[in-house]
């Protein structure tokens, strides 16, 4: 059965241009704890292509206690925090809107990349990780990431599977299921991986919003 994610909350937050809920529900409520933007600069110029929102469920800090009295700077370049944050068997939700206009095809080729390297890194990529990779990919073949367009990732707490979302102006969420868990991890990896994330900035609010909840 497919979880149904809510927007609740009166809290609205700005990530750049982009209104953000201070929480979603989806089995149980999970709280905005980081957010970020993905951009690159060239000549100079800070192209932004997404804003990105990072939804747990606050029992997360019960798996992080180790890093108690470390600084959220510190945890943002800790890859054995990142892993513990991966690892916590706990549910995760992300939201991304497009601020720059791109074919779905080429946001499909950069994470088919990504996953893979890091697949190939740790010597996880067998057939199996290729097919659910294939899969994704297809996926986002034909679809046109307009301004304003939401993708979304969730993580059920008890699997070892992703729900992955795409709702644009004028059309119906399409949506995909990926159920290869490694494929999954490193799926959590891009967006959460410390100094290998995709958004250092994501990373590095998450960091801080997380270390001011487990110093609680």
């Amino acid at each position: 059965m497919k979880a149904e994610i809510f927007m609740v909350g009166s809290e609205i937050v700005m990530v750049d241009e982009f209104p953000f809920p201070s929480e979603v529900t989806a089995s149980k409520p999970l709280h905005l704890l980081g957010h970020g933007i993905t951009d690159i600069e060239i000549h100079f110029l800070q192209i932004k292509f997404t804003a990105i929102g990072i939804y747990l469920d606050s029992d997360v800090v019960n798996h992080l206690q180790s890093f108690k009295g470390t600084t959220g700077a510190e945890l943002a370049e800790d890859d054995s925090f990142s892993d513990a944050l991966i690892q916590a068997p706990v549910e995760k939700f992300f939201r991304i809107v497009v601020i720059k206009e791109i074919k779905g095809s080429q946001y499909g080729v950069q994470l088919e990349s990504a996953v893979r390297d890091r697949l190939a890194a740790e010597d996880k990529y067998e057939e199996e990780e290729e097919e659910a990779l294939e899969k994704l990919l297809e996926f986002f073949q034909g679809k046109f990431f307009k301004k304003n367009s939401v993708l979304t990732y969730h993580f059920p707490a008890s699997s070892k599977t992703a729900e992955v979302g795409f709702i644009t102006e004028g059309k119906e969420e399409a949506k995909t299921k990926v159920e290869n868990g490694n494929v999954v991890e490193m799926l959590q990896t891009w967006y959460l991986g410390g100094s290998r994330a995709v958004s250092p900035t994501t990373m590095a609010s998450l960091a801080n919003g997380l270390a001011d909840l487990i110093s609680q």
